[in-house]
């Protein structure tokens, strides 16, 4: 089958790896400047945690898997314990959104991409 039958999966419709770590980067700036949910990462290796969000966020949208962090519920049972709710969950989701629209990603792939995210609310929060 060649590559123009098959259809690019949304990490490739964004532009690949180079549309994904600005996305990342742009993301952790709006993240770190929200006081409603900053004090989650004051004592998180921001490198390491923006390299692991890249490889994710590459993962669920059907880029190169990569992705050896610790499963939703295992990675952030530390954040539920500390208050991490809905609130905080839609935070970051409106940052999501935020950046991705900053970055000119077309409407309908940033609904994928919130899609995505959104499915994993249920997981992220323990429930």
């Amino acid at each position: 089958m060649s590559t123009a039958a098959q259809e690019k999966s949304v990490y490739e419709q964004i532009g690949g790896e180079p549309a994904m770590a600005a996305a990342v980067d742009v993301f952790y700036r709006k993240v770190l400047s929200d006081d409603r949910i900053s004090h989650f990462f004051e004592d998180v290796d921001m490198e390491r945690q923006s390299a692991k969000q890249k490889a994710f966020l590459t993962m669920v949208t059907g880029g190169p898997s990569n992705y050896t962090g610790k499963d939703m519920r295992a990675g952030h049972a530390p954040l539920v314990k500390r208050g991490l709710n809905d609130v905080h969950f839609d935070a970051v989701v409106e940052h999501l959104r935020a950046t991705l629209e900053e970055l000119n990603v077309p409407a309908p792939l940033v609904e994928q991409v919130l899609a995505i995210a959104g499915g994993a609310r249920a997981d992220v929060l323990n429930r």
